[in-house]
């Protein structure tokens, strides 16, 4: 099956995926309890939510009543977007020791060719996401339209975002991530976490997003 073939989700059909691994597998850096409540109750409400903002859009366009359509489409980019980096951001993660601690051949060329090197990347990274004001996350994201990668900020998920550029890592800094284990120490957090990147799928997601280009005018691809 191509990507152009991949089955379409139906309108209001969303569901939660399973974590490809136990709820103790990224132990003792994020606990089984911060795992499961965080999967199956935060995650979990994001896809209600989404799927009641497409039903509820569905039956606008069915009614013609569009009275609530300011409310609904602000629901689907939060509920969608925090569905869409949850999914990300739990297999970016593997257990402890389980995988390689440096990138993957193309996404090293890559970062190097965008921050200068590896440090420098996860230096920016890092503090990116102990700033992200509130709640949000830090995304390592190809941008089609550059031709390199970059990293965002986002707040409440669907904020300050740079558009058409694809996510490849994530982490969430909402504070339901981390803090039964961590309390205020986000910092803290976001030290250890390294030691759970998943490279090979960073590097996988990788592969798949370089062949996107954007035509930004008259055809042209820059």
């Amino acid at each position: 099956m191509t990507p152009f073939e991949q089955p379409v989700v139906g309108i209001g059909q969303h569901l939660l995926p399973p974590l490809p691994y136990p709820y103790n597998a990224l132990e003792p850096v994020i606990s089984r309890n911060t795992l499961l409540f965080h999967h199956d109750h935060h995650h979990l409400s994001y896809v209600e939510g989404l799927n009641q903002a497409e039903l509820a859009l569905a039956e606008a366009r069915n009614t013609g009543d569009f009275s609530m359509v300011k409310h609904w489409e602000r629901e689907l980019s939060f509920h969608g977007s925090g569905h869409l980096l949850h999914c990300l951001y739990w297999t970016n993660m593997a257990s402890p020791g389980t995988g390689s601690e440096q990138p993957f051949t193309v996404s090293q060329r890559q970062i190097v060719k965008a921050f200068g090197s590896f440090e420098g990347f996860k230096n920016q990274f890092s503090q990116a996401a102990i700033e992200v004001e509130g709640s949000g996350w830090a995304i390592l994201a190809w941008n089609p339209a550059w031709g390199r990668l970059e990293i965002l900020t986002a707040e409440k998920h669907q904020n300050l975002t740079n558009w058409g550029s694809i996510p490849i890592l994530v982490l969430d800094v909402w504070e339901h991530a981390y803090y039964l284990d961590y309390q205020n120490r986000r910092a803290d957090y976001v030290r250890r976490w390294w030691s759970l990147v998943h490279w090979a799928n960073v590097e996988r997601r990788l592969l798949l997003a370089l062949p996107a280009r954007i035509p930004l005018a008259d055809g042209q691809i820059i």
